[in-house]
Protein backbone atom coordinates (compact mmCIF):
# COMPACT_ATOMS: atom_id res chain seq x y z
CA UNK A 1 0.00 0.00 0.00
CA UNK A 2 1.26 3.58 -0.61
CA UNK A 3 1.39 5.85 2.42
CA UNK A 4 3.30 9.00 1.01
CA UNK A 5 3.51 10.13 -2.25
CA UNK A 6 5.15 13.33 -4.28
CA UNK A 7 4.00 14.52 -7.01
CA UNK A 8 5.88 16.51 -9.83
CA UNK A 9 7.05 18.93 -6.63
CA UNK A 10 8.63 22.22 -7.52
CA UNK A 11 9.72 24.83 -5.49
CA UNK A 12 11.54 28.01 -5.90
CA UNK A 13 11.96 31.01 -3.28
CA UNK A 14 11.93 34.31 -5.60
CA UNK A 15 14.06 33.33 -8.21
CA UNK A 16 15.83 30.55 -6.88
CA UNK A 17 14.61 27.45 -7.87
CA UNK A 18 15.43 24.29 -5.45
CA UNK A 19 13.67 21.36 -6.68
CA UNK A 20 11.97 20.33 -9.83
CA UNK A 21 9.77 17.95 -10.42
CA UNK A 22 10.38 16.26 -7.37
CA UNK A 23 8.13 12.23 -7.99
CA UNK A 24 8.59 10.05 -5.03
CA UNK A 25 6.33 7.34 -3.52
CA UNK A 26 7.19 5.28 0.02
CA UNK A 27 4.97 2.36 0.49
CA UNK A 28 4.05 1.24 3.48
CA UNK A 29 5.82 -0.01 6.41
CA UNK A 30 9.24 1.59 4.15
CA UNK A 31 12.07 3.33 5.19
CA UNK A 32 13.70 5.97 2.43
CA UNK A 33 16.99 7.77 3.26
CA UNK A 34 17.51 11.08 0.91
CA UNK A 35 20.82 11.89 -0.09
CA UNK A 36 22.30 14.83 -1.49
CA UNK A 37 24.93 17.77 -1.23
CA UNK A 38 24.00 20.62 1.25
CA UNK A 39 21.88 23.27 -0.13
CA UNK A 40 20.46 20.87 -2.13
CA UNK A 41 16.54 20.91 -0.66
CA UNK A 42 16.09 18.28 1.37
CA UNK A 43 15.18 20.69 4.10
CA UNK A 44 13.11 22.35 2.10
CA UNK A 45 11.35 18.87 0.70
CA UNK A 46 10.63 17.91 4.33
CA UNK A 47 8.96 21.40 5.15
CA UNK A 48 6.82 20.51 2.41
CA UNK A 49 5.56 16.70 3.48
CA UNK A 50 5.42 18.58 7.36
CA UNK A 51 2.89 21.31 5.58
CA UNK A 52 5.15 24.29 6.75
CA UNK A 53 5.55 25.07 2.72
CA UNK A 54 3.23 24.98 0.07
CA UNK A 55 5.33 24.14 -3.35
CA UNK A 56 5.02 26.59 -5.94
CA UNK A 57 3.47 23.43 -7.80
CA UNK A 58 2.69 20.15 -7.71
CA UNK A 59 1.07 17.81 -4.62
CA UNK A 60 1.45 15.72 -1.18
CA UNK A 61 -0.29 12.76 -0.91
CA UNK A 62 -1.05 10.99 2.10
CA UNK A 63 -2.61 7.29 1.44
CA UNK A 64 -4.57 8.77 -1.52
CA UNK A 65 -5.28 11.55 0.16
CA UNK A 66 -3.96 14.90 -0.73
CA UNK A 67 -2.51 16.77 2.41
CA UNK A 68 -0.44 20.10 0.26
CA UNK A 69 0.22 22.77 3.00
CA UNK A 70 -1.92 20.48 5.73
CA UNK A 71 0.35 20.19 9.05
CA UNK A 72 -0.10 17.24 11.90
CA UNK A 73 0.12 14.31 9.61
CA UNK A 74 3.74 13.37 10.03
CA UNK A 75 6.16 12.87 13.01
CA UNK A 76 9.58 15.01 13.17
CA UNK A 77 12.13 14.35 14.91
CA UNK A 78 15.11 17.08 14.72
CA UNK A 79 19.03 17.08 14.38
CA UNK A 80 18.83 18.53 18.31
CA UNK A 81 16.74 16.88 20.91
CA UNK A 82 14.54 20.14 21.62
CA UNK A 83 13.23 18.35 24.83
CA UNK A 84 11.54 20.71 27.32
CA UNK A 85 14.01 20.79 29.94
CA UNK A 86 11.18 20.87 33.02
CA UNK A 87 9.13 17.73 32.20
CA UNK A 88 10.85 14.32 32.59
CA UNK A 89 11.81 11.71 30.08
CA UNK A 90 8.43 10.35 30.65
CA UNK A 91 6.85 13.54 29.92
CA UNK A 92 8.64 14.43 26.95
CA UNK A 93 7.89 11.48 25.20
CA UNK A 94 4.33 11.92 25.93
CA UNK A 95 3.95 15.69 24.65
CA UNK A 96 2.80 13.71 20.76
CA UNK A 97 0.01 12.66 22.19
CA UNK A 98 -1.03 15.07 24.73
CA UNK A 99 -1.18 17.60 22.03
CA UNK A 100 -3.40 15.07 20.03
CA UNK A 101 -5.45 14.49 23.21
CA UNK A 102 -4.60 10.31 22.50
CA UNK A 103 -2.58 9.78 25.55
CA UNK A 104 -2.44 6.17 26.12
CA UNK A 105 -0.49 5.14 29.33
CA UNK A 106 -0.75 0.92 28.49
CA UNK A 107 1.33 2.27 25.13
CA UNK A 108 3.47 4.13 27.50
CA UNK A 109 4.71 1.89 29.71
CA UNK A 110 4.70 -0.80 27.14
CA UNK A 111 7.66 1.67 24.91
CA UNK A 112 9.60 2.51 27.63
CA UNK A 113 10.04 -1.17 28.59
CA UNK A 114 10.79 -2.05 25.55
CA UNK A 115 13.40 0.78 24.46
CA UNK A 116 15.27 -0.01 28.23
CA UNK A 117 14.05 3.64 29.25
CA UNK A 118 11.73 2.16 32.25
CA UNK A 119 13.76 2.92 34.91
CA UNK A 120 14.74 6.49 33.72
CA UNK A 121 11.47 7.72 33.05
CA UNK A 122 11.74 9.96 35.72
CA UNK A 123 14.28 11.74 35.21
CA UNK A 124 15.07 15.32 33.41
CA UNK A 125 16.82 16.27 30.06
CA UNK A 126 19.54 17.94 32.04
CA UNK A 127 21.14 14.51 33.65
CA UNK A 128 20.74 12.60 30.38
CA UNK A 129 23.46 12.36 27.79
CA UNK A 130 23.89 13.84 23.95
CA UNK A 131 23.10 9.89 23.08
CA UNK A 132 20.37 9.93 25.66
CA UNK A 133 18.68 13.18 24.74
CA UNK A 134 18.49 11.80 21.05
CA UNK A 135 17.04 8.50 21.95
CA UNK A 136 13.95 10.34 23.96
CA UNK A 137 14.02 12.54 20.90
CA UNK A 138 13.46 9.59 18.94
CA UNK A 139 10.64 7.77 20.97
CA UNK A 140 9.04 11.02 21.78
CA UNK A 141 8.47 11.06 17.54
CA UNK A 142 7.53 7.33 17.46
CA UNK A 143 4.81 8.15 20.52
CA UNK A 144 3.44 10.91 18.39
CA UNK A 145 -0.01 9.32 16.68
CA UNK A 146 0.71 9.14 12.54
CA UNK A 147 2.45 6.24 10.61
CA UNK A 148 4.75 9.08 8.52
CA UNK A 149 7.79 9.68 10.33
CA UNK A 150 10.50 12.85 9.14
CA UNK A 151 14.15 12.08 10.83
CA UNK A 152 15.79 15.36 9.90
CA UNK A 153 19.59 14.26 10.37
CA UNK A 154 19.03 13.19 13.44
CA UNK A 155 22.30 11.54 15.01
CA UNK A 156 24.77 14.06 13.33
CA UNK A 157 25.61 15.45 16.50
CA UNK A 158 26.69 12.44 17.78
CA UNK A 159 30.07 10.95 18.52
CA UNK A 160 30.92 8.02 16.00
CA UNK A 161 30.32 5.34 18.53
CA UNK A 162 27.36 6.30 20.20
CA UNK A 163 26.28 6.85 17.15
CA UNK A 164 26.42 3.40 15.39
CA UNK A 165 25.08 2.60 19.06
CA UNK A 166 21.84 4.61 18.57
CA UNK A 167 21.61 3.39 14.64
CA UNK A 168 21.79 -0.64 16.33
CA UNK A 169 19.02 0.90 18.56
CA UNK A 170 16.96 2.62 16.05
CA UNK A 171 16.84 -1.00 13.72
CA UNK A 172 15.63 -2.97 17.07
CA UNK A 173 12.91 -0.73 17.97
CA UNK A 174 11.54 -0.51 14.07
CA UNK A 175 11.85 -4.01 14.07
CA UNK A 176 8.68 -4.22 16.17
CA UNK A 177 7.44 -0.64 15.71
CA UNK A 178 6.41 -0.47 12.13
CA UNK A 179 6.78 2.44 10.48
CA UNK A 180 6.85 4.90 7.18
CA UNK A 181 10.11 6.95 7.58
CA UNK A 182 12.02 9.34 5.26
CA UNK A 183 15.10 10.41 6.73
CA UNK A 184 17.85 13.23 5.63
CA UNK A 185 21.61 12.54 5.99
CA UNK A 186 24.62 12.95 4.84
CA UNK A 187 26.05 9.85 6.37
CA UNK A 188 26.48 7.24 3.59
CA UNK A 189 27.14 4.48 5.97
CA UNK A 190 24.41 5.21 7.94
CA UNK A 191 21.84 5.47 4.65
CA UNK A 192 23.11 2.15 3.58
CA UNK A 193 22.72 0.60 7.04
CA UNK A 194 19.32 2.04 8.19
CA UNK A 195 17.45 2.39 5.25
CA UNK A 196 15.58 0.22 2.44
CA UNK A 197 16.50 2.48 -0.31
CA UNK A 198 18.33 5.27 -1.09
CA UNK A 199 17.36 8.46 -3.20
CA UNK A 200 19.91 10.92 -4.37
CA UNK A 201 19.60 14.62 -5.32
CA UNK A 202 21.49 16.43 -7.29
CA UNK A 203 21.62 19.17 -9.34
CA UNK A 204 20.57 23.13 -9.05
CA UNK A 205 17.60 22.89 -8.62
CA UNK A 206 17.45 19.36 -7.32
CA UNK A 207 15.99 16.24 -8.97
CA UNK A 208 15.95 12.77 -7.78
CA UNK A 209 19.31 11.80 -9.59
CA UNK A 210 19.05 7.99 -9.08
CA UNK A 211 16.91 5.67 -6.43
CA UNK A 212 18.84 2.56 -5.36
CA UNK A 213 17.76 -0.30 -3.42
CA UNK A 214 19.98 -1.16 -1.07
CA UNK A 215 18.33 -4.42 1.02
CA UNK A 216 20.29 -7.00 -0.22
CA UNK A 217 23.20 -5.67 -0.79
CA UNK A 218 26.57 -7.75 -0.82
CA UNK A 219 29.51 -6.25 0.86
CA UNK A 220 31.44 -5.86 -2.31
CA UNK A 221 28.45 -4.07 -4.23
CA UNK A 222 28.36 -2.02 -1.21
CA UNK A 223 31.83 -0.66 -0.96
CA UNK A 224 31.51 -0.01 -4.85
CA UNK A 225 28.00 2.00 -3.97
CA UNK A 226 29.97 3.78 -1.42
CA UNK A 227 32.18 5.29 -3.48
CA UNK A 228 29.54 6.06 -6.41
CA UNK A 229 27.32 7.95 -3.70
CA UNK A 230 30.57 9.83 -2.41
CA UNK A 231 31.43 11.12 -6.06
CA UNK A 232 27.41 12.46 -6.35
CA UNK A 233 27.69 14.26 -3.16
CA UNK A 234 30.89 15.92 -4.50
Amino acid sequence: MTKLELKNIRHSFGSNSVLNAINLTLSEGEFITILGPSGSGKSTLFNIIGGLLIPTSGSVLLEGQDITGSKGHVAYMPQSPSLMPWRTVDENIQLGREIKGQVDRARMDDLLQRSGFADIKDQYPDSLSGGMKQRVSFLRALNTPGELMLLDEPFSALDEITRIDMQRWLKEILEVEKRTILMITHSIDEAIKLSDKIVVLEGKPATIHQAIDVRYISETAEITLKQQLLELLR
